[in-house]
């Protein structure tokens, strides 16, 4: 397995954006301003102060700067991934069982997919994609409270995606409404699923996406999975019937007994549930990183030109079997391991810092191995000193197209909240 990326000239914005990212300590966060965009958005004047600044590193108080052509990379990349999931050789691969009947085609297609890239020398680089992916609505409302700090960042500020979001938010849930065959006029209510909702450390922009829908005329509740029930004509929670389910759990295969109503009202076509395991299975399974890398599997697909070039920036990743584990473990310098199942950074390694107890660990469990995809860098002051963070950059998107950009900013093997500085962040490009 080969690391790296080929050589390439690195052009002025590229060079601009590193400069910026290094050398631009200016904290851009007006936490008033922020405290009064929740407010809005929230109908709580003290939603801040209840929901956000108990959370000191949900939000970091500076952007990170990305070339406008890692702009264009990224959402090549995300088209070409869109048109390898359409092919039926792709589905056939991934997709375990025809006959499953929880995997069937019903329509919608998944909201908010999120695809994640480091930046760092080179092209844009995916690491990751995942359903159901989180922030959204927090950066969203961030971003309109950053003000601008240099030339750069004023018509930067201008053309970010969060201009559009409510309206395109609200578009994407309609349209997989649609998606499934129901009248347009009948979404009446929304739930927001998630086990223990109050408990998430992303609670807050739950409340902000009920708040959200229903200025829009939709009725939403945000509710733990235990207290759905699937009657004989309709989905219920608290006496009331449920049209559309915004799924944020993180069992993808609704599996487990907790989520056996949730799960019953899919198959029963009792709700629209969305995203769903087969958005799931196409798309965020950590498998399917080893066919989107793989150019001899992507060669006998049905694309063109254009979109094997935008695949050939994926690191190149292999599951880890028995038989190639000693090669695997002479080169764990070069890879990430993650599992097939993960989520959120869980038991995921770094190949140089693996020990052998924890190397037998992971052949005991369905792992992949990533190239290592080197992150980019954001420096800032945190107390007075200068300190350097990771970065990876976040594209959240609706049947390919973007939604919002936003980077997370952290210290250690994977992004964790936990970093003082860190966080999520705006991208803005330059």
């Amino acid at each position: 397995m080969e690391t790296g990326s080929p050589k390439t000239v690195i052009s002025a914005p590229e060079l601009r954006a590193a400069s910026l990212n290094l050398d631009c300590f200016c904290e851009t966060l007006d936490t008033p301003q922020l405290a009064r965009e929740l407010a809005r958005q929230s109908g709580d004047p003290d939603f801040h102060r209840n929901h956000v600044a108990n959370r000191p590193h949900l939000l970091s108080g500076v952007p990170v700067f990305a070339p406008q052509s890692a702009r264009h990379s990224m959402l090549e990349t995300i088209a070409a991934i869109e048109a390898v999931v359409q092919t039926p050789s792709f589905q056939a691969q991934v997709l375990e069982s025809a006959d499953d009947p929880l995997l069937r085609d019903r329509g919608p297609v998944g909201v908010f997919m999120g695809y994640d890239f480091h930046l760092h020398d080179g092209p844009p680089r995916l690491i990751e994609i995942n359903t159901n992916a989180g922030g959204a609505f927090l950066n969203a409302a961030s971003v309109r409270a950053h003000k601008a700090c240099c030339a750069e960042m004023d018509p930067a500020l201008r053309e970010v995606w969060s201009e559009s979001f409510e309206a395109n938010v609200i578009g994407m849930f309609r349209q997989e409404w649609i998606r499934s065959g129901r009248h347009p006029e009948d979404l009446r209510r929304i739930a927001i699923v998630d086990q223990e909702p109050s408990d998430q450390f992303l609670y807050p922009e739950f409340l902000l996406a009920q708040r959200l829908f229903e200025r829009h005329g939709i009725e939403a509740m945000i509710i733990d999975p235990s207290e759905l029930q699937c009657e004989r004509t309709s989905l219920t929670a608290r006496g009331v019937s449920l049209d559309l389910v915004y799924n944020r759990l993180t069992d993808f295969s609704l599996s487990e007994p907790r989520n056996a109503a949730l799960r019953q009202a899919l198959l029963d076509d009792r709700a629209v549930i969305t995203p769903d395991p087969r958005a799931h299975a196409l798309y965020a399974d950590k498998r399917n990183l080893t066919f989107l890398s793989d150019p001899d599997f992507l060669s006998g697909l049905n694309i063109g030109d254009k979109e094997l070039s935008a695949l050939s920036d994926i690191p190149r990743a292999v599951l880890v079997r028995p038989e190639t584990s000693d090669d695997l473990w002479r080169k764990r310098g070069r890879m990430f391991f993650k599992p097939m199942s993960g989520y959120g950074g869980k038991a995921v390694y770094r190949g140089d810092k693996i020990t052998r107890r924890v190397w037998e660990d992971i052949l005991q469990a369905p792992y992949i191995a990533q190239e290592l995809a080197t992150p980019g860098e954001r420096r800032m002051l945190v107390e007075g000193t200068a300190v350097a963070r990771k970065m990876d950059v976040r594209i959240y998107t609706y049947e390919g197209a973007p939604l919002l950009a936003a980077a997370r900013l952290y210290q250690g093997q994977t992004t964790n909240f936990r970093t003082p500085g860190g966080g999520f962040a705006p991208v803005f490009f330059v």
